[in-house]
């Protein structure tokens, strides 16, 4: 019986789970939050105590892990996390080959979300596909001709920073009006925080103000998708305007690239109609009439770099 050890380091939480080569179902499974003012040492010691509550005794065949942040896959190097401190220039894979002594391999979560979703989920079949998360921060994973596509240094799929509005909003990687920066969760729950705390009346944003018993140090990209649906006209405002910075970027990646299929996964996907809606509606205005493509929900949810570490780690063994 050969085991795989799936790991996925997000920005906000830690998974684990264990399954046999060849399966669809979790042998076991473990997910965690990250503490609020973690680092990467916390972040190691809570996914070590989830590897051996996991493990039981039992030795797996290889590990594979997604990482919320750039890596250098040749090396399995964790370049840095844009949310998480301390993981600059990491050696993950090393580190965990030397702890386990067994194979690891490392990639970029969005990379190993459009592999998961290749394989086992809503991009089965498709020669051609663009994973995009949409959560935390805003990624996205290549699959061309059947292959992951990473690029010349490992950042292929970095639609989070194609600029939209080149006079909107500074991003944190420096630039101003990305997509990231207007269609993640967090940035959609600092703009809508700062709008409240900028006007006099309360007026607008009452369905807001209300889920959080006006408390906006409380207010999420969750909490934004729940006013939106009771119709609160801040919350739809800003709710559409990360749905088109998202549709803008789209448009142009297929236009630039046309792969078959936009796979979209992520928290902020589970937003309803009106964000998705926008998303369909901006990227086809967008993109050429002549391109042909869809838009899809991720069928994997929350498990889809899981299942993407299940799959790099597959290749891995069948490359040996």
């Amino acid at each position: 019986m050969t085991l795989i050890l799936a790991l996925d380091f997000g920005g906000t939480k830690l998974a684990a789970a264990i399954t046999q080569l060849g399966s669809r179902e979790w042998l076991r499974h473990e997910r965690r939050l990250s503490p609020i003012d973690g680092n990467a040492t916390t972040d190691l010691a809570i996914m070590r105590s989830l590897i051996h509550s996991l493990l039981q005794n039992t030795t797996p065949d290889v590990i594979g892990v997604s990482f919320g942040g750039p890596v250098d896959f040749t090396t399995g190097t964790v370049r840095l996390s844009h949310h998480v401190p301390g993981w600059e220039n990491l050696p993950l894979k090393d580190l965990l080959e030397k702890e386990f002594a067994i194979s690891a391999i490392v990639d970029n979560d969005a990379n190993i979300a459009a592999l998961g979703e290749h394989r086992f989920g809503a991009g089965e079949g498709y020669d051609s596909l663009f994973y995009i998360t949409i959560s935390t921060g805003v990624g996205g994973g290549w699959i061309l001709n059947g292959q992951p596509w990473r690029g010349n240094a490992g950042m292929a799929g970095e639609i989070g920073h194609i600029v939209v509005n080149p006079a909107g909003p500074m991003c944190l990687c420096g630039k101003q009006g990305c997509v990231e920066r207007l269609a993640s969760g967090p940035y959609m729950a600092q703009d809508a925080k700062e709008y409240l705390l900028k006007q006099a009346n309360q007026l607008q944003g009452k369905q807001l103000r209300s889920l959080v018993n006006d408390n906006l140090n409380l207010i999420t990209g969750q909490i934004i998708s729940a006013a939106a649906t009771q119709g609160d006209e801040l919350a739809i405002k800003i709710l559409q305007s990360g749905a088109w910075a998202l549709g803008v970027g789209i448009g142009n990646v297929a236009n630039l690239i046309n792969p078959q299929r936009f796979i979209l996964g992520g928290s902020v996907t589970k937003a309803g109609e009106i964000w998705w809606n926008t998303v369909q509606k901006t990227a086809r205005e967008t993109a050429l009439p002549e391109i042909d493509f869809e838009i899809v929900a991720a069928a994997l949810g929350d498990d889809a770099p899981l299942w993407g570490a299940v799959a790099l780690a597959e290749s891995g063994l069948i490359s040996k």
